[in-house]
């Protein structure tokens, strides 16, 4: 299960830096069909709307404010008339850099909880974990270098560093790698 999948999640993800706001817009789809929204909360990633327009994770929209302008967005997330936004960038931040793994790595689908420093901690999805370093599906974008908490259910908090990042998909190394016998009690655990 996905944040996408599940709004009440992203709803109490870190939303500190976002701001509250009572603006009017119009959401455009590429197919010319257009609708009121209400923006409810702002950031420079992304903002929350309002609209009786029926929207769906994945689909991109333009988001106009009078005197503001438009910008074209991507839905993340859309639930009873509600939806999340991500702003797109003009030049896209991709800082995937290639190196050889250590350690082959193992596919998952469980959950963790994730902390950027200064930011409050929230549940993400792992895709794929070693014992040196996991990929993660985010649900805001970090700078590659940026260090992040994360805490494996019974286990104390593993500090990591981003490495790459690539739309919301990060990947992080750990800044101490597990034991081979903690990593595959760890693998265990979460279903790999």
């Amino acid at each position: 299960m996905t944040i996408a999948d599940d709004p009440a999640k992203f709803a109490t993800a870190d939303r500190s830096g976002r701001r509250a706001v009572s603006l009017r817009g119009i959401v455009a789809l590429p197919d010319g069909s257009s609708e009121a929204a209400q923006i409810l909360d702002l950031s420079y990633e992304g903002c929350a709307i309002e609209t009786p327009m029926a929207l769906a994770a994945g689909q991109q929209v333009s988001l106009s404010v009078l005197r503001r302008g438009a910008i074209d967005a991507e839905v993340r997330w859309a639930d009873g008339g509600k939806a999340g936004l991500v702003f797109k960038a003009e030049q896209p931040p991709v800082s995937k850099t290639h190196q050889p793994r250590a350690d082959e790595r193992l596919s998952l689908d469980a959950e963790i909880t994730v902390r950027r420093l200064g930011k409050a901690k929230y549940r993400v999805r792992v895709l794929d974990m070693s014992p040196a370093g996991c990929r993660v599906d985010l649900i805001d974008r970090p700078r590659t270098g940026e260090k992040m908490l994360i805490k494996f259910d019974r286990l104390e908090v593993v500090e990591a560093e981003i490495c790459w990042v690539e739309g919301f998909v990060a990947g992080l190394r750990f800044t101490r790698a597990f034991h081979p016998a903690v990593f595959e009690l760890l693998a265990e655990r979460l279903g790999g």
